[in-house]
């Protein structure tokens, strides 16, 4: 692992896991190839957390829960827009909500260590019932 350069962080990695998995679930009709893209991921998230010393504590989890359920409400948010179904579902919230997903992302780097994302965008403060109390 001393070669890398800029690959995934660990966050990038949970994240795009949490995607792939609603993937897999919502579009049945590629569920091996994400179920294989899923595997990969997971052997990439194993091989950083046995390079890591200390070990994923109650915050990274809820960090990675936040971010499971940010992706899943963008999900339903942008497929319901994608069908007209625009009622509740705008994509100023998605645009809230991805600034929430990019909050888990660094919170989960805050404890494990790598690269954050300092572009948190404000909409995210016009949801104030989406507001995770960290």
């Amino acid at each position: 692992m001393n070669n890398r350069k800029y690959l995934p962080t660990l966050s990038e990695l949970v994240d795009r896991l949490s995607i792939a998995q609603l993937k897999e679930v919502f579009i049945s009709e590629h569920k091996d190839e994400y179920s294989s893209e899923i595997q990969d991921i997971v052997n990439d998230i194993q091989l950083l957390l046995d390079e890591k010393s200390e070990s994923i504590d109650a915050k990274t989890i809820r960090a990675i829960i936040v971010l499971s359920q940010m992706n899943l409400h963008i999900w339903h948010n942008e497929s319901n827009y994608r069908n007209g179904i625009k009622d509740g579902n705008n994509l100023e919230l998605t645009h809230g909500l991805n600034g929430i997903r990019n909050t888990a992302k660094n919170k989960i780097q805050e404890i494990v260590g790598g690269r954050k994302d300092y572009k948190i965008d404000c909409l995210a403060a016009d949801f104030k019932d989406w507001e995770i109390s960290w």
